[in-house]
C-alpha cells in the first residue's frame, strides 16, 4: 500500500547531492501525503469492517517475524543485484568479505527504474508502519478497556508529530550519510523495516495491555519536556539547514561563526552555541517524554528501552562525529570546541 501510494501520489522532485562520478540522482518526495493517505484508507477500511486493524496489535510478534524475514530476503536481493555491470558501489561496502558487505550493503543507490529503494525504505514503510502500529494499539486499548487513556493519547500524538516532522522535512535526508555514503544492505533494511516500527511502538503496545492514568501536574510536566525537546531538535536542525543554504539570509545572518581552513563555517551561536550536539539533546528529551506516561523506570523498565538505547546510540554517534570533525577541521575544531565547550548539556557534558 505504501509503495503504491508513493508511486501514484504526486510529490516534489529534488536532486540529491553530487555523487563521486559527478552525477546527481533525482528523488520523488511525498512522504507526508503517503502517511496521511495510508492512515485515512486503513481507518476507513477498519470502520467499514473491511479489515480489523486491531489484528495487527494482537499479532505484533508474528508480524515482527515476517518483517525480519522480509529484511533478509530484500538484503539478499540487494546483495545479488550489486554485482550487475555499472552498479555504483559504496566505498565501505565493497571489502570482499561476503558477510560484512551483505550486512553493510554493497550498492550505494539501488533503484528499480526511478524508484529509489534505499530512500523509500529509510522513511516510508518503517515510520508509517510505526504510526499504523500505534493506531492499532490505541484501537486495541479502546476495544479491551472501553476508552483510550490520556497517556496513550500523549504518546500517540508525540510520536505522530515526530514522524510527521521527519516526513515534512524529507528533503533533509538526501544529504545524510545513509543516502550519500552508506550502501543498502541488511543493516539498513532490518533497521528500517523491523527495528523502527516494532521497537519504537513499545510504549503504545504496553499501554494497550496496561492502561495508566496521569495527574494534571504530570501531564503538564511531560508536555513541557516534549515542547522543549522538540524546540531544541527542530530549531537546531532548521537553523543548521538555513545556514547551509544561505549564511547571509534573514534566518541566518544574526548567527556567529568561525571560518575554517577548508573554506567552510562553523556556527558558534544560537542553538549551536548551547552545545555541539544540541539536536541530539532535544531528541533524547523527546524520547524520554514518550516513556514517562507509562510510569517510572523502576516500575516499567521495558518502556524505557527507546531512550536508553537511543542514549547509547547517540553517545557512540557523538564520539564518532567528534573524531570525524577533528580529522576534518584540525586546529579549527579545537578553536570551535573552545567556544562551544559542551557536547550535550551545558555545565554537565
Amino acid at each position: 500500500l505504501v509503495a503504491a501510494l508513493h508511486v501514484l501520489l504526486p510529490g516534489a522532485v529534488r536532486e540529491g547531492t553530487m555523487l563521486r562520478d559527478g552525477t546527481r540522482l533525482t528523488y520523488k518526495l511525498n512522504g507526508l501525503g503517503v502517511m496521511v493517505a495510508s492512515l485515512a484508507l486503513l481507518l476507513a477500511a477498519h470502520y467499514r469492517g473491511a479489515i480489523d486493524l486491531v489484528w495487527a496489535a494482537d499479532n505484533a510478534l508474528p508480524l515482527l517475524g515476517a518483517s525480519v524475514a522480509f529484511s533478509y530476503v530484500l538484503s539478499l536481493y540487494l546483495y545479488a543485484r550489486s554485482f550487475a555491470p555499472g552498479a555504483m558501489l559504496a566505498e565501505g561496502g565493497n571489502t570482499g568479505n561476503v558477510l560484512y558487505d551483505f550486512f553493510i550493503g554493497r550498492e550505494l543507490n539501488p533503484r528499480v527504474g526511478a524508484f529509489d529503494l534505499k530512500e523509500f525504505c529509510e522513511l516510508y514503510p518503517g515510520l508509517i508502519g510505526w504510526v499504523v502500529l500505534n493506531t492499532a494499539y490505541a484501537l486495541k486499548e479502546h476495544r479491551d478497556f472501553g476508552a483510550v487513556g490520556a497517556p496513550t493519547v500523549l504518546v500517540y500524538l508525540f510520536q505522530l508529530l515526530y514522524v510527521a516532522d521527519a516526513l515534512w522535512f524529507e528533503p533533509a535526508i538526501l544529504s545524510t550519510m545513509d543516502i550519500t555514503t552508506d550502501g543498502f544492505g541488511f543493516m539498513l533494511a532490518f533497521g528500517d523495516l523491523a527495528w523502527v516500527p516494532f521497537t519504537y511502538s513499545v510504549q503504545c503496545a504496553f499501554l494497550s495491555y496496561a492502561p495508566r492514568s496521569l495527574s494534571t501536574a504530570a501531564t503538564v510536566g511531560i508536555l513541557a519536556l516534549k515542547v522543549v525537546g522538540y524546540s531544541f531538535f527542530r530549531g537546531a536542525n532548521s537553523q543548521k539547514d538555513a545556514f547551509r543554504r544561505d549564511p547571509n539570509g534573514p534566518a541566518s545572518r544574526h548567527l556567529k561563526y568561525i571560518n575554517t581552513e577548508r573554506g567552510t563555517r562553523l556556527i558558534v551561536s544560537g542553538y549551536w552555541g548551547i552545545a555541539r550536539h544540541v539536536n541530539y539533546t532535544g531528541d533524547l528529551m523527546m524520547g524520554l517524554a514518550w516513556s514517562l506516561p507509562c510510569g517510572s523506570i523502576l516500575e516499567n523498565p521495558f518502556v524505557y528501552f527507546y531512550p536508553l538505547y537511543f542514549l547509547g546510540l547517540l553517545l557512540h554517534r557523538e564520539q564518532r562525529d567528534e573524531e570525524a570533525c577533528r580529522k576534518k577541521y584540525g586546529r579549527d575544531w579545537d578553536k570551535y570546541c573552545a567556544l562551544v565547550k559542551y557536547r550535550f548539556v551545558p555545565y554537565v557534558y
